[in-house]
């Protein structure tokens, strides 16, 4: 019997625990190792950030869960990789950390046949001083708690409103290398929806603030659309909805200090700013969560098997070179570590090879771009790829994975939401194809305009709201889950 040990129980951890468990059957053991007691479908957290929804309505126990579907579940966070073992243990294992409350802190080594890296990223509020819900001065709707946290300062900032205050709101990016830029643009838009429906829209000002070269890049490098018999960018597109809801916007800007009721920025151009705020929540930059790594001499190989930002190495093309000579083929297929054959990486988890748009510096050496995506849809397509692989692995004997989810070669679905209600809510949708742009195949734009596409409205808030049933739904690998596409 096989041991496939997974680190990390989100979107793309939990996929490929559960698919792989349903591969496999009784043959192998999967095993999930992750800190949090609870799944939490991430999606969704920003309606919790504004009060329409409670941290129950978007998580669930995770043991129960792994019970029902024959999946060893541990509580314990990942410290260290061994992939040769060491002079006690020749099989490859790793260390892990329990933070179960009756054993936390207590260590335990773990080995394993298979490993899959699937931690998520560290939240590197650290990365800018003051930023950060815990010892900052800015929200976050990154965890169901922060959130939850997030929708309290929103019901005092609309008190004060009530009373006759006027309130400056700053939503957006906290770094120059933040990604993750949809999740801040569908919080300003569900506050912006909110203080209507409070009746207090005319007591606020909204900012976004982002490190986006343009309103419309998401870190993607932008997106043409065709409408009305016309192909129009992603910048106007935004544009246009960012005027018609009344937000003023600031593109190009590097948060380098969150302080109480000011935010300080520097822009592309070098310029030093600063802008006021009585409501401020702000992403994060994303790292990697620390593991290290060591060969069977306890020589530290963290270096060889990890990137600079902490995330793994895989079968990309690091290789250095201009923004000009960016290639699809340099973006992973099998997220196989090109070190170990029996590692692999998805999701955050994984180190790109690059961004997807272009970087850029300000004159004093800041980079202001944003970092590509990973998350929702391509998080679960490399999940599923993976358990694939690895169940047939296991099936022929060989260490070839055959499986692949390229972000250069898949496409995505986005339902944004701008508004959670049944009759009056909108959200945008959007899909792309593919994700990392191939101008040698879609000369012009990029990507295909058959299957780029964009709309806003209130049937998007009604496909928002059934995605958010059904992944839940899966999640608990209730009757029929494989059946509902990733």
């Amino acid at each position: 019997m096989a041991r496939i040990v997974i680190m990390g129980g989100g979107v793309s951890g939990h996929t490929a625990a559960t698919l792989l468990k349903r591969y496999v059957g009784k043959k192998h053991e999967v095993v999930v190792v992750t800190p949090n007691s609870k799944w939490n479908w991430i999606p969704s957290n920003v309606w919790v950030g504004v009060g329409v929804m409670k941290p129950e309505d978007v998580t669930f126990e995770l043991a129960p869960v792994y019970k029902k579907a024959g999946i060893v579940y541990k509580q314990a966070k990942a410290v260290s990789v061994h992939p040769e073992g060491d002079a006690q243990e020749t099989q490859p294992f790793i260390t892990i950390e329990s933070t179960a409350p009756e054993s936390a802190g207590q260590s335990e080594r773990l080995t394993y046949d298979f490993l899959v890296n699937a931690t998520g990223p560290k939240l590197n509020f650290g990365a800018t001083p003051g930023l950060g819900p815990d010892q900052g001065n800015s929200l976050s709707i990154c965890t169901f708690s922060h959130a939850a946290e997030a929708a309290e300062h929103f019901k005092q900032a609309i008190e004060r409103m009530k009373k006759g205050e006027q309130l400056n709101f700053v939503i957006g990016t906290g770094h120059g290398m933040c990604t993750c830029q949809g999740a801040a643009f569908e919080y300003i838009f569900n506050i912006e929806f909110e203080l209507r429906r409070y009746g207090v829209r005319d007591k606020a000002n909204l900012v976004w603030i982002s490190n986006e070269y343009e309103l419309g890049d998401f870190g993607v490098g932008g997106m043409s659309i065709r409408r009305g018999g016309y192909v129009t960018s992603g910048k106007i597109f935004a544009e246009s909805f960012y005027t018609e809801k009344g937000i003023q916007w600031i593109t190009r800007a590097h948060v380098n200090k969150v302080e109480k009721d000011r935010i300080y920025y520097e822009t592309l151009s070098g310029e030093q700013k600063f802008i006021k705020s009585d409501f401020t929540m702000l992403i994060p930059p994303f790292a990697g969560v620390g593991l290290k790594a060591f060969d069977k001499t306890g020589a530290d190989i963290t270096g060889t098997m990890f990137a600079p930002n902490g995330m793994m190495r895989v079968d990309a093309d690091y290789t250095a070179r201009p923004y000009e000579e960016w290639s699809p083929e340099d973006w992973p297929k099998t997220y196989q570590s090109p070190h170990f054959k029996n590692i692999f990486a998805i999701g955050i988890a994984f180190a790109p090879p690059h961004p997807i748009s272009k970087p850029m510096s300000s004159p004093n050496g800041t980079p202001i771009n944003p970092t590509p995506p990973r998350t929702g849809m391509p998080s679960a397509i490399m999940g599923k790829a993976v358990a694939r692989s690895i169940a047939e692995m296991l099936r022929k004997g060989n260490d070839v994975p055959k499986h692949t989810a390229s972000m250069a070669e898949l496409g995505a679905a986005c339902v944004a939401s701008a508004g959670k209600n049944f009759f009056s809510g909108s959200a945008v949708a959007m899909t792309m194809y593919p994700i990392v742009p191939d101008y040698r195949k879609y000369k012009k734009f990029g990507r295909s305009l058959t299957h780029t596409t964009g709309e806003v409205g209130l049937a998007g808030h009604w496909i928002k709201h059934l995605l958010h049933t059904m992944f839940i739904y899966k999640a608990k690998v209730k009757p029929f889950w494989w059946t509902i596409p990733e």
